[in-house]
């Protein structure tokens, strides 16, 4: 083993395997005009299925990045070993920022589509009791 292939394999239990893109899923009808667009309940509760499993790796990821840093200790008793793992830890400390970042930011997505969601089901109990 050398530090190297340890990164290496740090990096992907962090990010997986990043050499394979994935086509995103588009939901919500089309039909343009204005900037906006429309999404039934159930497509929203879709989306936010799959906000909350993104959630739940950016969580996963912030525990691995945790571990990570609680490993880092410099291999001998020098300065170069020390300012090795400084910088480091340096890394470690705005890759958990970052991570911290989306982790709120998701959370904040969710809470909003949440919403979205309730408004429109409301709406379209509002609509249902007005036809009847």
């Amino acid at each position: 083993m050398n530090i190297i292939d340890d990164a290496a394999r740090a990096i992907k239990a962090v990010w997986g395997d990043l050499t394979t893109p994935k086509e995103p899923t588009v939901y919500g009808g089309g039909g343009g005009g204005g900037g906006g667009f429309e999404m039934s309940p159930e497509e929203l509760k879709t989306v936010i299925g799959l906000w909350e499993d993104e959630l739940k790796k950016v969580v996963d990821d912030g525990e691995r990045i945790r571990r990570i840093s609680e490993d880092l200790m410099p291999p001998g008793q020098d300065e170069a070993s020390s300012s090795y793992v400084n910088s480091g830890i340096d890394s470690v400390i705005s890759l958990q920022k970052q991570n911290d970042s989306m982790k709120a930011y998701i959370e904040g997505y969710i809470a909003k589509l949440e919403i979205a969601r309730t408004k429109t089901m409301a709406t379209d109990q509002a609509n249902t009791l007005r036809t009847t």
